[in-house]
């Protein structure tokens, strides 16, 4: 008997390949087979597995996650290598690492949408919306001499302009240990580029007491919770388990655990996955989530940059050697304009063993993260990203990073 069309039936391998054609409709940036490059040419993932891996062995880093956006979407997320090598774990893509300041961008990225909420104003000066005088508050009781405290706005603090420390315990100029710590303003708020921690450190203050809220229920209401990002927080969240976590990895041989907090640090204390901040980054290319006018204002220079290297953050040497690239900081973000690829936007989040990197060309559509819990994970940023994205005018030496 001839079975009608509207009565076919399908073997159990039929539904098994259509099954798995829907998951790989459903998860496709873990199927992509090739990835596109800035300059329209492709490399495929056969090749970025081989490349990376290589670079891993002769580097010695003992974990890396690729995240790269195509088109501003996902195309692939990958994890190599060891979340704790000494055991032999492999880390995946929901392997929990500590993201150091990419805090940063995520908290500039907060801090718009609460300009867009009118919850408070880039330029007006912060000490406005305190109950008391900034140099009142015990964190920064040492400014209680100097009132340029009073100059200070949002906007200082999420460019770098401050001129407060990167970390009031390293000499900013000399980035030599300094116990005693004390906080400290080194140049007229405003005036020059000088990367800043403690700036972001007082601008969570502000919106902590203006909102009465922790900016860690801010981030988690405002961007983690939207976006799905269940595995991300300031603070450690008890429901990330303790199974999949990685630890670093010194080049001593011992191992970095860092610790669970309890309380949030907007410049860094950010831990995340490889698949989840990918989620942060599709969200900032296909610019949801702000106004127009707060994304343009965020990744436009507020400061232009002519220091020689980033670190250490104060420095009385310029260079004119990054203007052709417009090398310059916006709100939470650096900025370069990369010819002939067009605007980028780039965040590093490095501490200890933890060595972080990602950068996003808006112009097209390309981004792509790092996460490594190595200490020479930096080592292999610049080879990593010309293979995979092609040639760019990143600014290497600006950065401290050497290849291995």
């Amino acid at each position: 008997m001839k079975i009608s069309a509207s009565k076919k039936t399908f073997s159990p391998l039929r539904v098994f390949i259509l099954l798995s054609l829907m998951l790989m409709g459903m998860y496709g940036y873990g199927q992509t087979k090739h990835i596109s490059r800035l300059d329209g040419s492709k490399i495929t993932t056969a090749q970025i597995d081989t490349f990376i891996k290589s670079a891993m062995k002769a580097a010695k880093v003992q974990g890396v996650n690729v995240a790269i956006l195509n088109h501003n979407k996902i195309a692939y997320v990958q994890s190599y290598g060891f979340r704790n090598k000494p055991i032999n774990a492999l880390a995946d893509t929901a392997t929990i690492v500590y993201g150091a300041s990419f805090s940063k961008a995520v908290f500039g990225y907060l801090i718009m949408k609460l300009v867009d909420e009118q919850v408070l104003e880039l330029d007006t000066p912060l000490y406005r919306y305190l109950k008391q005088p900034i140099a009142s508050y015990k964190y920064f009781a040492d400014l209680k001499d100097d009132d340029r405290w009073k100059q200070i706005t949002a906007r200082m603090c999420l460019s770098h302009t401050t001129g407060l420390p990167n970390v009031r315990y390293f000499n900013p100029i000399t980035n030599a240990e300094d116990s005693v710590g004390v906080m400290k303003i080194y140049f007229t708020p405003g005036s020059k580029y000088a990367y800043s921690g403690e700036g972001f450190r007082l601008l969570q203050m502000v919106v902590e007491e203006i909102t009465n809220m922790k900016i860690h229920q801010l981030a988690k209401e405002k961007i983690f919770e939207p976006l799905n990002m269940n595995r991300t927080g300031y603070i450690w969240y008890e429901s990330f388990g303790d199974d999949n976590v990685a630890v670093g990895h010194l080049n001593d041989g011992s191992i970095d655990v860092k610790r669970k907090r309890k309380e949030a640090v907007a410049g860094g204390s950010l831990v995340t996955t490889i698949a989840d901040y990918a989620k942060f980054i599709q969200q900032v290319m296909q610019r949801k989530g702000l106004s127009k006018k707060s994304y343009d204002t965020m990744l436009s220079p507020q400061i232009a940059i002519h220091s020689i290297t980033q670190f250490p953050p104060i420095t009385f040497e310029t260079t004119t050697e990054n203007d052709a690239i417009q090398l310059s900081y916006g709100l939470g973000w650096g900025l370069i304009n990369c010819q002939p690829y067009g605007k980028a936007f780039f965040k590093e989040g490095n501490g200890g063993s933890w060595r972080n990197y990602n950068i996003n060309f808006q112009d097209k559509g390309i981004s792509i993260i790092l996460t490594t819990n190595s200490e020479n994970g930096e080592k292999i940023f610049q080879p990593v990203i010309e293979k995979l994205l092609g040639k760019t005018c990143i600014p290497w030496k600006w950065n401290g990073y050497q290849p291995y």
